[in-house]
């Protein structure tokens, strides 16, 4: 995925169908299907990524490397190089061949990036969907076209606020979080802000390498599992740090005022009540307190 911009992403065999097939229910999606080889394909990439950056998420760019998903270009029955197909409410509805001036393609997609498309698919479900399976900045894009029509969506700025986190941008996902108002996502903006503080934690500890070095000379060394499972849950490692945090828990459960029981609540939180971890780790939790 272009690094640039979150409105520009590759398309692969295995998320085709999710990025661009049901993304497109949301807005539509650009897919140019290109090769290395292709100098007519180079010329054109860097216009359709401004034109993609132009529309801010009511438009996504998604480059399939012809030379590596040959499935892809089986399945639309591709046979020259640039190609353009346009999707929207999950099917190609236009295209062209051949590389074409800026203003031929912005002619091209007037009609149909500036009618909004139907609601078949629910933009905040779509963002989850994509967050969870780790493509946040398609999220982020996804999320920002939904508050652009309604910014007062408490579930949609949670998230939001999430992705921000998750690269980087701690203080404006605090701030996105604090002005939350309102009980009816208390368990959401739970898990949001326990994930700030993993974050934010983990950036002052030391490397995860360091920490597991220690544990290897002194396995009782309970800092190093304790800062080890934050490393993890910073990482979304999230089964190994659950273990690393019940096994403190149970050698140790008093280790800093209790932190290791707080730090597991606040992982159930993070991750949600329906989350198969969590109905494992509350079990194994519930044992070893009882």
């Amino acid at each position: 995925m272009s690094q640039a911009s979150p409105y520009v992403f590759d398309a692969t065999v295995a998320d085709f169908d999710l990025r661009v097939i049901q993304g497109s229910f949301v807005q539509p999606v650009l897919v140019d299907f290109w090769a290395e080889w292709c100098a007519p394909c180079k010329a054109m990439m860097p216009v359709l990524q401004k034109l993609a950056e132009e529309y801010q998420g009511n438009l996504l760019l998604a480059k399939v490397n012809c030379d590596i998903e040959q499935e892809v270009v089986t399945r639309f029955g591709i046979r020259s190089l640039p190609t353009v197909v346009l999707f929207k409410d999950g099917q190609p509805v236009d295209g062209f061949a051949g590389a074409q001036p800026e203003s031929q393609i912005r002619t091209f997609l007037e009609p149909h990036v500036q009618v909004p498309a139907p609601a078949a698919v629910d933009p905040l479900e779509l963002a989850q969907t994509m967050y969870h399976e780790g493509y946040y900045a398609e999220a982020e894009a996804t999320l920002q076209t939904l508050l652009s029509s309604d910014n007062s969506n408490a579930g949609a700025l949670i998230l939001y606020a999430r992705c921000l986190a998750e690269r980087g941008e701690l203080g404006e996902a605090q701030t996105i979080l604090d002005a939350v108002q309102g009980d009816e996502h208390k368990t959401a903006l739970a898990g949001a802000k326990a994930q700030l503080t993993f974050l934010g934690q983990a950036a002052s500890l030391p490397d995860a390498a360091v920490l597991k070095a220690r544990l290897a000379q002194d396995p009782t060394d309970d800092e190093a599992s304790y800062q080890l499972s934050i490393q993890q849950l910073a990482r979304q490692q999230y089964e190994a740090a659950l273990e690393g945090l019940l096994k403190l828990f149970m050698r140790n459960r008093n280790y800093s005022e209790g932190l290791p029981h707080k730090t597991l609540l606040q992982v159930f939180d993070l991750l949600g009540n329906d989350h198969p971890l969590v109905t494992a780790y509350r079990r194994k939790l519930f044992a070893a307190l009882y």
